[in-house]
């Protein structure tokens, strides 16, 4: 006799795709919530229909797994790459940049991307920009309808998204597929959040 837990839609299937979605994101730097639960249900050998979990039960167990498996070794990474973060939106200070995603959130996995959240009149001017700073870059495709465009280019060994969106936007609270306000921060207050060297600490 089936037990009720390995119903489809059972609280405890959704927390076993979360915890494997966690892993995978953790492990494999699955950045997608949506395609890591998708594979964490196929690993788990479940039917299309399961009732997945979402994004936020999966960022609960991902805190959880990088507290856990990863510990300093995963703050070291965060705090790498929002140093990488950092140097870039010194440069495109202009644009008035903000850091948003995984980086800023602290779930950041191995192979991350920094992404900045820029705000012009026209994607042409941070294009010019970054021709005449001779600063290689390529088109990607954006993931929301609202942003005009995406460029990405590399800083050293990371992948960063300069994701364009009209001026007037700045004022608008982006929101995440679960309806939470998508953070976002500016260059003073993603400063705020590195850790400080060896002897320091914070006031």
């Amino acid at each position: 006799m089936k037990h009720r837990n390995d119903e489809p839609h059972s609280p405890l299937q959704r927390t076993r795709i979360a915890s494997a979605a966690a892993r995978i994101m953790a492990e494999d730097g699955i950045a997608d919530f949506d395609k890591a639960k998708r594979k964490a249900a196929r690993s788990l050998g479940l039917p299309e229909t399961a009732e997945l979990p979402d994004s936020a039960e999966v960022e609960a167990e991902l805190r959880v797994y990088q507290r856990l498996f990863q510990g300093s070794d995963h703050d070291e990474e965060l705090d790498y790459l929002r140093r990488k973060a950092i140097e870039l939106m010194a440069v495109l200070s202009s644009f008035r940049p903000y850091l948003t995603g995984a980086v800023l959130d602290g779930t950041a996995g191995p192979h991350a991307e920094i992404d900045l959240q820029l705000f012009v009149d026209s994607s042409k001017e941070v294009e010019i920009f970054l021709l005449n700073h001779r600063i290689d870059y390529h088109p990607s495709t954006p993931r929301t309808e609202r942003a005009e465009a995406v460029l990405t280019l590399y800083l050293d060994d990371v992948v960063c998204n300069l994701i364009i969106y009209a001026a007037q936007q700045e004022r608008v609270a982006f929101k995440t597929r679960s309806g939470k306000v998508r953070p976002r921060a500016r260059l003073d207050a993603l400063k705020s959040l590195l850790t400080p060297p060896a002897g320091i600490t914070k006031e």
